[in-house]
């Protein structure tokens, strides 16, 4: 189990949003917003061997941001926001690791298979990521969430669905939308689920709130599901988890 580092940008700036919140035409609901450049904290997690962590653009205007971020810790984190096969190439050239997709690749509430091959075939495979972020629906069953984790798919994480999409992609990217941002505890359930369905690597992100999550997510997780911590990491304004005793965790 390893930690994956996240740099949320949103008008170019290093901030925290509480899940779901962001949508046009109105202020999402923000936990944190750093005066210090996204490249800072790039720099601090090639400093401390955190690669494979995501830079994700929410919206507009964060493309600077994020290619100084790149540049920062060049083929060490992974893009995402916005990706599409025409502008993944780019995103690679200027240094990511790999990039990461979901509404592209989700459409109508659906999986879009033609933009899932085009997508896998413009980056490749092993530079692909897909963000399966989920909610419960109405019958219980954890499904994608797209559109700013607005519009609930069809698609259903299972066992069949995620060997299906392992053809194309090399890891999964996961977010509980129900509950990041809160600091109210992780989806234990959906962390089992993952860990009882997952073919490739996979970051589960949302709740965390302190050390005793982390150490929830390998025991339930079975040591198999790398983690992010944002809006209780203290780099964020957060107290429940401390950088330097992840930091310490990793060198263990």
């Amino acid at each position: 189990m390893r930690f994956r580092p996240c740099i949320d940008l949103h008008n170019g700036q290093v901030k925290q949003i509480v899940g779901g919140s962001l949508r046009d035409g109105a202020l999402p609901q923000t936990n944190f917003a750093s005066a210090l450049p996204a490249a800072h904290y790039a720099g601090l997690y090639r400093r401390d061997g955190f690669d494979g962590g995501h830079v994700i653009m929410l919206g507009p205007g964060n493309e600077g941001a994020a290619t100084e971020a790149l540049a920062a810790f060049p083929g060490g984190l992974h893009l995402g926001g916005g990706i599409n096969s025409d502008n993944a190439g780019m995103w690679l050239d200027r240094g990511a690791g790999s990039v990461i997709a979901t509404s592209f690749v989700f459409r109508a509430g659906q999986l879009h298979q033609e933009n899932l091959e085009r997508l896998a075939q413009a980056a490749g495979r092993n530079r692909l990521v897909l963000d399966l972020s989920c909610a419960p629906d109405a019958n219980g069953r954890y499904v994608v969430a797209t559109d700013r984790w607005q519009q609930l798919t069809e698609f259903e994480i299972t066992a069949a669905n995620l060997n299906h999409l392992a053809s194309f992609c090399s890891e999964f990217l996961i977010h509980a939308t129900q509950v990041e941002g809160r600091q109210q505890g992780i989806d234990e359930r959906l962390v089992a689920l993952l860990a009882d369905t997952v073919p490739l690597p996979v970051t589960y992100a949302g709740g965390v709130r302190s050390m005793t999550d982390v150490d929830r997510i390998e025991h339930i997780g079975g040591g198999r599901i790398d983690y992010t911590v944002g809006s209780a990491l203290d780099l964020f304004g957060g107290a429940g988890v401390c950088y330097e005793d992840l930091v310490a965790r990793h060198r263990i």
